[in-house]
């Protein structure tokens, strides 16, 4: 059994974007519904999934897709792009607080307001006893400042990481799992020991090789999961236990 720990295939309006976008467009928009995506995904072995939240009404979106399939969790989160205009209220019981953090690419100049999202954010994750799902794009340096006013965040996993090796340490040294999905079958990043891995999609972006170009689904869990055991010489079925127990443990799913 395979895990996809971080998809959005609850957010149809997300899939048609990513539609119109690809490249090489192997099906046609209609099988890209969320049901579809859930059944492509069961086919090819993928028996959880945790749809991610990237803000208050996305989050609801969510929780009810979730809702209605026992085997489909949900996260709340606030991503740091809608750090200038946003709104935080916890409804309903997720399996962790994320997507959450800093993101720079534009510039810093909103860093104070995400600043006061992610103090937000970890409070609730706090106060909840929940993981965290860490999204940090070129802003390490003021994310470890801000977690340090949080000591009892322990546990959570920093997504789609692809920054440098002193910054995956750094991550590892928090004791934090590593999201690693198809960027790293392109891309050159450093990559965590198999035991910190959580395996993820985050569908419909980043598809794997050999779906370069395609919109990504879960489906296409199998696809890392085959890469990872040529990087460490292992078999399908040893990344398979590993990942699947890591984000169990970690989401307690």
């Amino acid at each position: 059994m395979l895990i996809d720990s971080h998809c959005h295939i609850h957010d149809q309006d997300t899939y048609e974007f990513a539609f119109s976008r690809a490249q090489r467009k192997t099906l046609s928009a209609e099988d890209y519904t969320p049901e579809k995506l859930l059944a492509r995904a069961e086919e090819n072995d993928v028996k959880k999934l945790i749809c991610i939240g990237t803000s208050h009404e996305d989050s609801i979106k969510a929780r009810d897709f979730a809702e209605g399939h026992e085997n489909v969790f949900w996260s709340y989160g606030v991503h740091p792009d809608e750090a200038e205009k946003y709104q935080v209220g916890l409804e309903g019981a997720p399996v962790a607080i994320g997507e959450i953090g800093l993101d720079y690419r534009n510039g810093i100049g909103n860093r104070e307001n995400q600043f006061k999202l992610l103090e937000q954010m970890l409070q609730l994750a706090q106060d909840n006893d929940l993981p965290c799902i860490f999204h940090i794009r070129d802003a390490f340096d003021d994310f470890f400042a801000v977690l340090r006013n949080f000591p009892e965040i322990k546990r959570a996993v920093v997504h789609s990481f692809s920054d440098s090796p002193e910054n995956l340490q750094k991550s590892l040294n928090e004791g934090f799992y590593i999201g690693v999905n198809g960027l790293a079958t392109f891309a050159d990043i450093p990559l965590p020991p198999l035991d910190r891995i959580l395996l993820e999609t985050d569908s419909p972006f980043l598809a794997p090789v050999p779906h370069r170009g395609e919109v990504d689904e879960p489906a296409f869990v199998k696809n890392i999961a085959n890469f990872l055991a040529i990087h460490y010489q292992t078999t399908f079925e040893e990344v398979e236990k590993i990942t699947t127990e890591n984000t169990e443990r970690l989401f307690k799913i």
